[in-house]
């Protein structure tokens, strides 16, 4: 008799604009062929809680494996899985991904999640689920976390695990047809996942915690031959790559643009400034000849100061950040940068620095993507940042209900932290500068916003740019809702 595993992956976008449950389809890899495996989606399914109790009781179930991450995910899991466990207490409930990665002590002190596992979870996985349905002790298990006479107690990361070495994803195990989406790529788009980790140390970033400046790729054939795959069973043409840094090895990037051009797929993947910035002209027109039609960097700030203390790390300047910009318009690849801003001590400043800055990027680059986030703290042993936030009082939730309450999900989200030290009249500031800067140059990549609408947001909203005037647009932000174009500030990739 063939044992059931169920994955439950908490609500993370808005309907219709699903993707593949990337994080569970790798876990669930390795255990596919031994076991049945079912997904319930919270962005599929209005009511998981019930459908997770109703598939448990019918295949007997022993465990429910969560990925979770600060925001939306988080917001949704808890009071599942709260009425799950509270309707069948034996069921085991294992949480992985960023949260309990980086908030085990937090997770193991609630009465409704039995185990984390940290990190790269697709070995311990494994073991945990042998050992769970075989009998045997399941707290000697590396990168597992449990509960020791009510305390936490979290083991030893095990062993990496190359990608190459792990199976593929379980694609016959869900319906990917109802994952397939419409985008700037294409009609039919789908995502996948390419490597573990990023070598980098930024000291905002959650992947520090979860990959410990690992990097595991999966080897350019494989990747070009999941894509291959991917286009002949879904016929698609387009494919996000969700990576941390899809870009770290520039003859990696070089061997799969040529194995797959001519496909006809368009492509977006994250990587960094100064990596791309390093890649020579030849390997830049095969990305451009295999699709590769929009890339997402980290620019972070105007100020190289701020770079620095943001522990970038490699070469990343203000400067390579514009001459970057400049190159991708050369190749006809758009840029989509994110910035964090409102970092402490001084907010304002800070600022008021990059969005100077944000002003030459356009001027050099029009077609440039922009995502505005407001600094939130990550837990991060030695970031400055960090330590600076907690001494003007900055300080994590306790229990996972405040977690999940709607003030710490914008704080997840970093659009409206309402961290100690950023005052209202300052996230005004960011937000309404962002709804000047989209209504001035709307972003290429809505097929929607043609014609009549998008000269009738520069007209409006010209004045205000060229002054420099970004207080009270309320005339905008009407005409943005009339209109509900793509902006970067309400989706992404």
């Amino acid at each position: 008799m063939r044992h059931t595993v169920l994955f439950y992956n908490p609500i993370s976008t808005s309907k219709g604009k699903q993707r593949l449950p990337l994080s569970l389809l790798a876990v669930s890899a390795v255990i596919a062929n031994d076991y049945d495996v079912e997904f319930i989606d919270g962005n599929l399914v209005d009511d998981p809680a019930a459908r997770i109790i109703e598939r448990a009781k019918a295949t007997k179930a022993k465990l429910l494996a969560v990925t979770v991450m600060p925001g939306p995910q988080l917001r949704q899991a808890v009071p599942v899985c709260q009425q799950v466990k509270a309707a069948l207490p034996d069921l085991t409930i294992l949480w992985g991904g960023y949260f309990p990665t980086q908030h085990d002590n937090v997770i193991l002190k609630s009465d409704f999640v039995d185990y984390v596992i940290q990190g790269q979870g697709e070995a311990p996985f494994r073991q945990f689920v042998d050992r769970l349905h075989s009998g045997g002790s399941l707290t000697d298990i590396p990168s597992v976390g449990y509960k020791q006479d009510g305390q936490p107690c979290v083991n030893e990361r095990g062993p990496y695990v190359p990608m190459d070495n792990l199976p593929w994803f379980p694609y016959d195990r869900l319906d990917v047809s109802r994952y397939v989406g419409r985008s700037y790529l294409g009609t039919r788009v789908l995502n996948h996942n390419t490597s573990f980790g990023c070598p980098f140390a930024c000291n905002f970033c959650a992947v520090v915690a979860l990959a410990n400046r690992r990097w595991l790729p999966e080897s350019a054939e494989r990747v070009a031959g999941i894509v291959q795959h991917l286009h002949k069973n879904w016929q698609i043409d387009g494919l996000e790559f969700h990576d941390m840094d899809f870009f770290v090895k520039e003859n990696r990037t070089a061997e799969f643009a040529e194995r797959i051009s001519g496909l006809g797929i368009n492509w977006w993947g994250l990587g960094r400034v100064d990596t791309l910035m390093s890649y020579s002209d030849d390997t830049w027109d095969k990305m451009k000849r295999s699709g590769a039609k929009m890339i997402f960097m980290g620019a972070e700030s105007g100020d190289d100061e701020t770079l620095k203390r943001m522990n970038k790390g490699g070469k990343s300047s203000t400067e390579m950040t514009l001459a970057l910009v400049e190159r991708m318009k050369h190749y006809g690849i758009v840029p989509e940068l994110s910035f964090v801003l409102g970092n402490p001590p001084d907010p304002r400043e800070d600022i008021e620095s990059t969005i100077k800055f944000i002003r030459k990027i356009k001027q050099i680059n029009p077609a440039t993507e922009l995502v505005l986030y407001i600094y939130t703290p990550v837990p991060q042993e030695g970031s400055i940042l960090l330590d600076e936030a907690t001494k003007l009082g900055f300080r994590f939730p306790n229990t996972l209900e405040e977690w999940a309450s709607p003030e710490w999900a914008k704080f997840s989200m970093r659009r409206d932290p309402s961290t100690p030290w950023f005052k209202d009249t300052t996230r005004r500031r960011v937000r309404n500068f962002e709804s000047v800067i989209n209504a001035y140059y709307p972003t290429v990549t809505d097929i929607r916003l043609q014609g009549q609408w998008r000269t009738a947001l520069q007209t409006l909203s010209g004045w205000r740019y060229k002054l420099e005037y970004y207080d009270w647009p309320y005339e905008l932000k009407a005409l943005q809702r009339l209109i509900h174009y793509r902006r970067p500030e309400t989706t992404g990739f």
